[in-house]
């Protein structure tokens, strides 16, 4: 596979095909030319290791040798090494600062590392830095939510909120972005389903619900739950995990009303 990944890629580069062909030819480092299904656990992690020994001889600067480096620090994260793909995340956010990389090279980078700092428990760190990415994201879209790449940093901050037990202001948070969310996804989207479970979450979870707020996660569930069964199917992960919450708020309810 890394032998295929990187023929495809040198054929590239020698016919000069274009920076669409390079993309589309480097994703073999990372994804089944048959099933077009990505890697995952151990043959993830291998594939980034030999990504990054392909090109690490490159200038600093070659996309080659920038690339192999994210492909290296996300296959390490898929491989469950997390350590390791924290030494490997930070190196590349110092690289794209040094190397003067766009915002929006930036905050993908950032979102990355803090999504590391999440699976190591440094769960302070992540969230300080997922608020960074939203806000840096909101800023880029001119102080709207018209992107899909500000609607997910607005689920990962509202998850790391959540995490911390930081119930209301991911609920504040939340209510801005879901209208926003459906407006420009749809209310079938996964992102939008994924906004509607974490606000659920924050509803039922918060130690200081009321028996209307309560009602409200259920009902909230309930409606996401159906739609996500019907649109992802009831094997779905999402679907599941959104029906474990919905059976969560329901047993705080009846706690609640007994």
């Amino acid at each position: 596979m890394a032998e295929q990944a990187k023929i495809l890629v040198a054929e590239a580069e020698e016919n000069n095909l274009g920076y669409k062909a390079l993309n589309e030819r480097w994703r073999r480092w990372n994804t089944c030319s048959l099933c077009e299904q990505q890697y995952h656990g151990v043959v993830r992690g291998a594939l980034g290791w030999a990504s990054w020994k392909t090109y690490v001889g490159r200038p600093e600067a070659d996309w080659a040798r920038r690339y192999a480096m994210g492909t290296l620090g996300n296959g390490l994260y898929e491989a469950n090494a997390f350590e390791d793909a924290l030494t490997v995340k930070e190196a590349e956010l110092s690289m794209k600062l040094r190397l003067g990389a766009s915002e929006q090279s930036m905050l993908a980078g950032q979102n990355n590392l803090a999504m590391t700092y999440q699976r190591l428990g440094r769960d302070e760190e992540a969230m300080r830095m997922l608020r960074d990415v939203y806000t840096g994201r909101v800023k880029l879209d001119g102080g709207q939510h018209v992107s899909s790449e500000t609607l997910t940093a607005a689920i990962n901050y509202s998850s790391a909120l959540n995490i911390l037990g930081r119930y209301g202001e991911a609920k504040t948070l939340l209510k801005k972005v879901i209208p926003a969310a459906r407006r420009v996804l749809g209310p079938s989207h996964e992102f939008t389903f994924r906004m509607m479970g974490c606000y659920g979450q924050a509803l039922y979870r918060d130690p200081g619900a009321t028996l209307d707020g309560l009602r409200e996660a259920v009902t909230t569930l309930e409606e996401t739950e159906r739609i996500a069964r019907r649109t992802l199917g009831g094997a779905h992960p999402l679907t599941t995990a959104i029906g474990v919450h919905l059976e969560n708020s329901r047993a705080a309810l009846r706690l609640r009303t007994l």
